[in-house]
């Protein structure tokens, strides 16, 4: 115990003086090693402690000064729902003492320890106490394996984590406490950064953080808002970014290169720990490693933009039924679509009052989007039917193969169709890991191929079971693409699916690079569909850095990224909107139209292009 003791002051005093670099997500690496994502990484442990130990080890040589124990849902509730319970002590003895093997003297070791989940078929809530008693059960037996402290991790009630801290404080070791915070700053349970900071420190915790999330960019604000609350050392231990599914297997894009850079702003914004989360391999934190070697944390206070609050809106009023025939004026002009968000909340007036100034100033139909990025959004199709009724606009709702079963799905398409919705974009959806909306699952039942030949029986009458439905719907029908990979094949064989199923119009990902915008309209020319252009208008590095590295489907070019290094404000802005500019001259005579998605709601960014775009095609 002496050693333990000896080693956890000298972490207390790094974490004072110094930075500390974590390791990264022991999960991905054992999924990348031939782990199923349904097995119980924790468990193996006990029956594949080498194969445990080789990432440990792997984290050890890129620069990883503390090492977090596999043992993250090695507790009670968890290990109960698969028959484990009688192991929780040796899978937490076994992970403290593997990563303990692997840290060395030098090295530190943190007793992984995530959030309780209620055990399978217990209908009543656990108690305070008996949660409680999980925590002291779990790490109890990671403070006898030799942990020199405890990483409280991934929370999302700030209630079960000041428990934790309490078990910490009782058993003598330090503990650093995160939580997981979503966009804007609050945990899935409604707990803010600056909530979170100052009741963590005041509960005892020796550093307040965040991790996982969604990506480097959501951590670095957290990190922004905690110095400003508190003066307790903090850590931010990111995601690498959004995963994408490709050919079963979940793929994190953000390069290290873009983690390490990020990292560093992170310590100079006061984080004191920094490391890796899920999808983050030893590359990330080698990177991370060698652009930190000079740095110490940084301890400037950070100012938080006040929060600005939705205008109010009156109650709708019964106006026109919806329109179809957005796509007529297809061959004579460029078709332009601009997509807004649904609002997180019950307020859509900013939604509708942006849809009344795109149709006014052209626009051909309004796309709106389906819980982007898996995360909470109100429902699009009962928008789409508000949106067409105070404003006129033709509105195209995506419909995401995620959220409803198959059943579900035919049922919502019917009751659309019954609003007066003509216009639907099938879409798979993003699966809901990526939102980090805790508890929701993905159904999946179709993907996007699969609902359009559902939406296409409804046209002729017909369920996809072939039962008569004792009418035909009239829905014009399209699909995504996504032409930003090395080789288009893929995709240009998937939409040629998508067309023989009912597919009438696409709208592509952002593209940025006008060769390969030309590649893409000369490859989709024969198959006799408006192929509309997707620009997503960049505002600065950071923008630009962030699309590239944390979200699927989205790839900069070199020339691009370049363009846009050192820019933000009012030239970021510009140079942005000058590069999706060139797209639309460069699309002159072979672009079906565009499809524009302005960001973070600059509907004005959107107006500009669309002039642009009237002003080449007419």
């Amino acid at each position: 115990m002496k050693n333990t003791d000896t080693r956890t002051q000298r972490f207390l005093q790094h974490l004072a003086t110094d930075i500390l670099i974590g390791d990264g997500a022991m999960g991905t690496q054992l999924y990348q090693r031939g782990i199923a994502l349904d097995s119980n990484f924790e468990h193996l442990n006990l029956i594949r402690p080498d194969l445990v130990r080789s990432v440990h080890a792997d984290y050890r040589s890129a620069g990883a000064q503390l090492l977090g124990t596999n043992t993250f849902a090695a507790n009670l509730t968890r290990l109960s729902g698969i028959g484990l319970e009688c192991k929780v002590e040796a899978i937490n003895l076994a992970g403290a003492r593997l990563a303990r093997e692997v840290a060395g003297p030098e090295g530190f070791v943190a007793g992984s320890v995530g959030p309780l989940l209620q055990p399978r078929g217990q209908v009543e809530v656990l108690d305070e106490a008996a949660r409680l008693s999980v925590f002291c059960q779990q790490m109890g037996a990671l403070a006898e394996g030799g942990v020199d402290l405890f990483v409280l991790e991934t929370f999302a009630s700030l209630q079960d984590l000041k428990l934790a801290l309490s078990v910490a404080r009782d058993l003598g070791l330090p503990a650093i406490a995160q939580m997981a915070f979503l966009e804007a700053g609050v945990t899935r349970d409604g707990v803010t950064v600056e909530e979170a900071g100052s009741a963590l420190v005041e509960a005892g915790a020796c550093a307040v953080g965040a991790n996982c999330g969604t990506g480097p960019r959501e951590v670095l604000a957290a990190v922004k808002r905690l110095r400003a609350v508190v003066e307790a050392p903090l850590s931010g231990c990111a995601n690498s970014g959004f995963p994408e599914y490709r050919e079963g297997r979940y793929i994190y894009l953000g390069t290290p290169e873009y983690f390490a850079r990020q990292g560093l702003e992170m310590a100079r914004s006061g984080a004191a720990l920094v490391g890796g989360c899920c999808g983050t391999g030893p590359e990330h934190i080698k990177a991370l490693a060698e652009l930190l070697a000079s740095e110490r944390p940084g301890r400037a206070h950070v100012s938080v933009p006040a929060k600005v609050e939705s205008p109010s809106y009156s109650e709708l009023a019964e106006t026109s039924e919806a329109r179809s025939g957005f796509l007529d004026a297809w061959g004579s002009r460029a078709v332009v679509t601009v997509e807004l968000a649904p609002p997180k909340g019950l307020d859509c007036s900013k939604v509708i009052a942006q849809a009344r100034q795109l149709k006014e100033a052209g626009v051909d139909a309004i796309s709106l989007s389906e819980n982007p990025l898996a995360r909470i959004r109100m429902g699009n199709i009962a928008l789409a039917r508000l949106v067409q009724q105070e404003t006129g606009a033709e509105v195209i709702a995506h419909v995401t193969c995620r959220d409803r079963n198959l059943i579900g799905l035919h049922s919502e398409m019917m009751g659309a169709h019954s609003l007066g919705l003509r216009n639907i974009l099938a879409v798979t959806g993003d699966p809901v890991s990526v939102g980090g909306e805790a508890g929701a699952t993905s159904v999946f039942d179709l993907n996007s191929i699969g609902l359009l030949e559902l939406l296409s029986s409804l046209n002729r009458g017909r369920s996809l079971m072939d039962v008569d439905l004792g009418g035909c719907a009239d829905f014009t029908l399209g699909a995504a693409f996504n032409p930003n990979l090395p080789r288009m094949d893929g995709q240009i064989a998937r939409l040629e699916k998508k067309v023989a199923a009912g597919a009438r119009f696409v709208q592509t990902q952002p593209l940025y690079d006008p060769e390969k915008m030309q590649e893409m309209l000369e490859r989709t020319a024969s198959m006799g569909i408006p192929v509309l252009v997707g620009l997503l208008p960049l505002v600065s590095e950071r923008n630009a850095e962030f699309l590239h590295n944390e979200v699927p489907g989205i790839s900069l070019p070199d020339s691009v990224r370049r363009r846009m290094r050192g820019k933000s404000g009012e030239q970021g802005v510009a140079e942005g909107l000058e590069i999706a500019c060139e797209l639309v001259e460069a699309g002159r005579g072979v672009a079906g139209g565009f499809y524009l998605m302005p960001p973070f709601g600059k509907v004005e960014l959107a107006l500009e292009l669309l002039r642009k775009i009237r002003q080449i095609y007419g």
